[in-house]
């Protein structure tokens, strides 16, 4: 087999085209090819064209532009036609499975949509009187009264916009919770196991970062916990399901030993989507967990949000808890932007943000909890773990699988153990997107060496599953096999293997003309 540079090979045909025929125009049938819109614009002309005469005097005071804007100019097909290419070449839930681990990425239903985007809640305005969002009002009550029976807490706060930022409201209210008691614990603990927004976020808020091992099983090591626990402790910081995939089966014993030294629970809720309607949190011992809306309760997740984060807390936090919230009374619901004197909000820490949360969010969450009821949102978790289990179990013979003696969770974890030596994780991820899938979640989490982290959730079916388990499984054997022609992957995709590391290091941000970049290199 003659492989050259690149990792071509003869049989796999040109990467611009195909059996050795590369396309004049460097389209692959409707897999097109699409310059930058800077590279395919006159930028002497514009769309639109005004007679010059009908142009207003200026009121710039001599501040106008004496150069040219530098911004392309396209007409209205060329532009339509430019964004519309590049969409094709975007991979969404809605073209395929997206096996990223830890993500949560499933099906976001219609109807949800449909509901977000009426008049009622889609454009209203947070400075509008309350009388006038009364059921804007009513929408994040009950909802949030959904959220606290899910999780048996005692009270949430809804204005916390994703994940991360919820931990910070948790972490926030703990801090609190300490100073009301006069002491000035230093220190958050956080198990190897857990996402590693928990640590940066302990950080951010001023906290000591120390880890705690976990187990050769995956999980957190209940002995080396209690040894480190201490007067200094002010929480830990757990995922359950943790990282791993694994349910953390001493959750209740953590919690209790963490309380017993004086400390706080604070639970990453961003696997929620495993246990929602089989356990609730709040009987474990949490006492602060963030719910990821926009993972659990189907809200479109990734491109950069909206997200939205609420924060569920244990009565111990409740009166910490940030403002504003939504409270019922005899005449309507009322947004509570104060301090109150009752027992249950009568020392928050403040606020979270200006406004009180993404009113789009909760309403795609609300919609998505009533058209499954308790019954289905428990068979959301159902299937998600039988899915999970069904790819473990039918790559284990091909993969590593550093966990797979039991059940997992939510997600399968794998090890590059068995790989030929030379290939990686990257290149069985690479060789996925010619496949036609979007790589699963690489080298993480860090406590398994080459790590490949999958999370089918429960919206695929077997036929799926079965797809890109075959998919996945030719990949692998071709890596175990020493496939060196892995290393040039993808090849179909637009563009070739980039340099990721330089890309990172050195990005070039802003397009100049090609003799400007030469003359600048």
């Amino acid at each position: 087999m003659s492989i050259n540079q690149s990792g071509w090979r003869p049989e796999m045909g040109d990467a611009q085209g195909s059996n050795d025929a590369p396309t004049f125009t460097g389209n692959r049938a409707l897999m097109l090819e699409e310059p930058l819109i800077f590279e395919i614009a006159d930028n002497s002309t514009t769309g639109v064209d005004f007679a010059e005469e009908d142009m207003p005097a200026s009121r710039l005071g001599g501040l106008e532009r004496q150069s040219d804007i530098g911004l392309p100019g396209l007409s209205e097909p060329e532009t339509v036609r430019h964004y519309t290419r590049l969409s094709r070449q975007n991979y969404a839930i809605d073209l395929g499975l997206f096996p990223l681990g830890s993500c949560t990425m499933k099906h976001n239903p219609r109807l949800n949509e449909r509901m977000a985007r009426l008049p009622g809640f889609a454009d209203i305005h947070p400075l509008q009187p309350v009388d006038s969002v009364q059921g804007a009002l009513e929408c994040i009550h009950e909802l949030a009264e959904w959220l606290v029976k899910l999780t048996n807490m005692s009270s949430v706060a809804m204005s916390p916009k994703a994940g991360a930022h919820g931990e910070l409201c948790g972490i926030l209210a703990i801090r609190a919770a300490l100073e009301a008691r006069g002491e000035q614990r230093d220190v958050v603990l956080v198990p190897e196991s857990a996402h590693g927004t928990n640590p940066a976020t302990a950080a951010f808020a001023g906290y000591k970062v120390q880890a705690i091992a976990v187990t050769p099983d995956g999980r957190v090591d209940l002995d080396k916990l209690k040894e480190r626990l201490g007067p200094d402790v002010a929480a830990v910081m757990i995922t359950n399901p943790n990282t791993c995939g694994l349910f953390e089966r001493d959750m209740k014993a953590i919690s209790d030993a963490v309380h017993e030294a004086g400390g706080y629970v604070y639970c990453d809720g961003a696997n929620f989507n495993a246990i929602v309607g089989r356990v609730r949190p709040g009987d474990l011992g949490v006492d602060a967990m963030h719910i990821n809306l926009h993972k659990t309760f189907s809200t479109p997740h990734g491109g950069g949000g909206p997200g939205s984060g609420p924060v569920v807390f244990s009565a111990a936090l409740t009166p910490f808890a940030p403002l504003p919230f939504v409270e019922k009374r005899d005449d309507g619901f009322h947004l509570v932007e104060e301090e109150t004197a009752d027992e249950h909000h009568g020392q928050s820490f403040g606020r979270m943000v200006a406004f009180h949360g993404q009113m789009g969010m909760f309403t795609r969450a609300l919609s998505y909890i009533m058209s499954h009821g308790a019954d289905g949102l428990r068979q959301v978790a159902e299937d998600a773990v039988l899915n999970a289990n069904y790819i473990l179990r039918s790559l284990e013979d091909v993969l590593e699988a550093p966990f797979g003696k039991g059940p997992c969770m939510h997600e399968a974890l794998f090890g590059d153990a068995g790989i030929a030596e030379g290939l990686s994780t990257l290149d069985i991820a690479k060789a996925l997107i010619d496949e036609g899938y979007h790589p699963m979640t690489m080298y993480f989490p860090l406590v398994v060496h080459g790590a490949m982290l999958i999370e089918p959730t429960e919206t695929e079916s077997k036929a799926d599953l079965d797809q890109f388990i075959g998919a996945l499984r030719s990949v692998v054997e071709r890596a175990r096999a020493g496939d060196e022609s892995l290393k040039g992957a993808p090849y179909h995709a637009p563009r070739r293997r980039l340099d990721e590391t330089q890309a990172a290091r050195k990005p070039v941000l802003v397009w100049q003309e090609p003799e400007l970049a030469q003359a600048a290199e």
